[in-house]
């Protein structure tokens, strides 16, 4: 865990000191809902889990069109199964290229690092008894992140984004993370 949280830090340090080097630099922060679920050919397509997203990024300007924007923040996981929940959360740590192509408007893409912090089957979700901490699935993910955002003149922002996992899960089971995100968010 201490390697993880290492890793993720020092990504988001490189990162944040690249786009320093960039004039109009915005740090920032953002949060919404997610609803993730689970895809592969092992797994038959279980009810998303909706959760939360929380936590900061910064824009850097590559050109009047085109910035970098690395983030890290918490990500609420899993899927829901019957009576059940499978809870995997991460520190998910993107790198992605914003292409504005309208006032404000702008898509985004690139990779996404995911750290696992977090993995337990909750049998009661509406209560805290009922669940235990389970260690099947990766303590690292690798994804694929895309998503589209309108940018306010004031420095608030409204974003969707979808994110899929290209690594397994569990080790040798095709099954992937697949996560809808939307929120809002603030540019200081």
């Amino acid at each position: 865990m201490k390697k993880s949280i290492l890793i993720i830090a020092i990504l988001f340090i490189g990162a944040i000191g690249f786009a320093q080097n960039s004039n109009n630099v915005q740090l920032g922060v953002r949060g919404g809902a997610n609803f993730a679920t689970v895809a592969g050919d092992d797994y038959d397509s279980p009810d998303s889990r909706t959760s939360f997203y929380l936590g900061l990024l910064a824009e850097a300007p590559l050109s009047d069109y085109v910035s970098l924007q690395p983030e890290v923040y918490y990500s609420g996981q899993g899927f829901d199964v019957d009576y059940a929940q499978f809870k995997v959360d991460y520190i998910q740590v993107p790198l992605l290229l914003k292409f504005y192509i309208a006032d404000g408007l702008n898509i985004q893409a690139g990779p996404q690092f995911g750290f696992k912090v977090n993995e337990e089957f909750d049998f009661d979700p509406n209560e805290d008894s009922g669940s235990f901490d389970t260690d099947s699935v990766n303590d690292f993910d690798f994804q694929g992140a895309a998503g589209v955002e309108y940018k306010f003149p004031s420095g608030f922002f409204i974003q969707g984004r979808y994110s899929y996992g290209f690594s397994e899960m569990v080790e040798d089971v095709d099954v992937h993370n697949s996560v809808f995100s939307a929120g809002l968010g603030f540019m200081f």
